[in-house]
């Protein structure tokens, strides 16, 4: 059952997180800077959105934030760069429009995200016995 909240909640803050992601995109995109530079300012305000709801809402975190923190960015670029080169090679290789391209990676960063924050990030701290 908690599995299932979980999940449920992760879809939900994946789906606020992907809002400001995209409308950041967008906008971005639209003042003419690169698809690059705009996907990167992108990830960076969905990164912080990202944490503040997982840490609260999804996983419900107690760890440390200066700890926790740092792993999930790191954690986080690591999709970005995936993102950056599955876009290069949708925009740049194969003429596909920005906008459409980013869709089209999302569902892998969707889930890339999900199974790094849940087993790397939000994992339980160990509590030691004796």
């Amino acid at each position: 059952m908690k599995i299932k909240k979980e999940f449920i909640t992760y879809i939900i803050s994946g789906g606020l997180t992907t809002g400001v992601n995209y409308a950041l995109y967008a906008g971005l995109l639209w003042t003419g800077l690169p698809w690059l530079a705009t996907n990167s300012i992108a990830w960076a305000g969905a990164v912080l959105t990202a944490y503040g709801l997982n840490r609260k809402w999804v996983f419900r975190s107690r760890n440390r934030i200066w700890q926790e923190f740092p792993s999930f960015a790191a954690l986080r670029f690591v999709t970005l760069v995936i993102e950056n080169i599955l876009l290069w090679l949708l925009i740049d290789q194969m003429h596909i429009m920005p906008f459409p391209a980013k869709i089209a990676v999302s569902v892998v960063t969707v889930i890339g995200n999900y199974i790094l924050c849940k087993y790397g990030v939000f994992k339980k701290e160990e509590v030691c016995h004796g």
